[in-house]
């Protein structure tokens, strides 16, 4: 858990390998509650390398001065990001003022 919204990550270490590493995050939303949008790789342990970029969008809340993850929706790959873009871009392109 973490006390600052910068400090929030996806990396994830096991016996001394980082199978989840985060490569770049960006944060939608700051407050109690903080949505933080990652850009990740899964380290395949057979293969000894590192997946393609893989997303997930993150939902914490902040009680007790910590950051606890409550919800979350992982992209499994760039082609499913891709269409979400196009999908956001069309709607907001076609929204009414």
């Amino acid at each position: 858990m973490a006390e600052h919204v910068e400090d929030l990550t996806v990396n994830y270490e096991e016996d001394g390998v980082l199978l989840v590493q985060e490569i770049d995050k960006e944060i939608l939303s700051k407050g109690s509650w903080t949505t933080v949008l990652f850009r990740y790789r899964d380290f395949d342990k057979n293969t000894q390398q590192y997946s393609a970029d893989k997303f997930t969008i993150r939902r914490y809340q902040k009680r007790n001065g910590q950051y606890q993850t409550k919800s979350k929706f992982n992209i499994s790959s760039v082609a499913q990001a891709g269409k979400i873009v196009e999908i956001l871009t069309r709607w907001l392109d076609t929204r009414e003022e």
